[in-house]
């Protein structure tokens, strides 16, 4: 019977040991670096995804870009993401901390762009009240509309600072 409850204790605790899936990188990056990394690279594709000419004309390379930012190269990282990719819940966690940081970013951004509209639109009905007509926009202008890059450098500039 003693024998029986051992074997028993045994296989217990060998199916209960997790395995670590992957081992960790002999340079860890710690936690909160690798979300500013992956919510760096997670704004370059939303830039190459909304106007692909504006990455792809510059020399430069902004993910090596983001990669000297932080002082890790791409193998580094490489090998980090699957570190923590192993563990679904934190990865998520991480996932969804990035999701919070760029709906911040997101919505002060669309502040900033309803600001600008209204601004316009009071300037259009002061100069509606005077009696001046509104001269078309050259081709060079760019329409009110549209988010400006600057806007959301500085709104990220202003967050990292905090």
């Amino acid at each position: 019977m003693k024998n029986c409850i051992l074997i028993v204790l045994v296989l217990f605790l060998s199916v209960s040991c997790k395995k670590e899936l992957v081992k960790q990188p002999a340079k860890l990056i710690e936690r909160g670096k690798m979300i500013d990394i992956m919510y760096d690279l997670s704004l370059l594709e939303a830039i190459k995804y909304q106007n692909p000419m504006s990455v792809d004309s510059n020399e430069t390379n902004p993910t090596k870009f983001i990669f000297q930012k932080y002082k890790v190269d791409s193998l580094q990282f490489a090998q980090n993401n699957m570190y923590y990719a192993a563990d679904y819940e934190r990865y998520k966690d991480m996932f969804d901390e990035i999701s919070k940081r760029l709906a911040k970013n997101q919505r002060a951004t669309d502040s900033l762009v309803k600001i600008d509209e209204k601004k316009e639109a009071k300037i259009k009905k002061e100069e509606a009240k005077k009696g001046i007509k509104q001269t078309p926009k050259s081709s060079d202008e760019k329409p009110a509309n549209k988010v400006n890059v600057d806007s959301i450098r500085r709104m990220i500039n202003l967050n990292k600072k905090k």
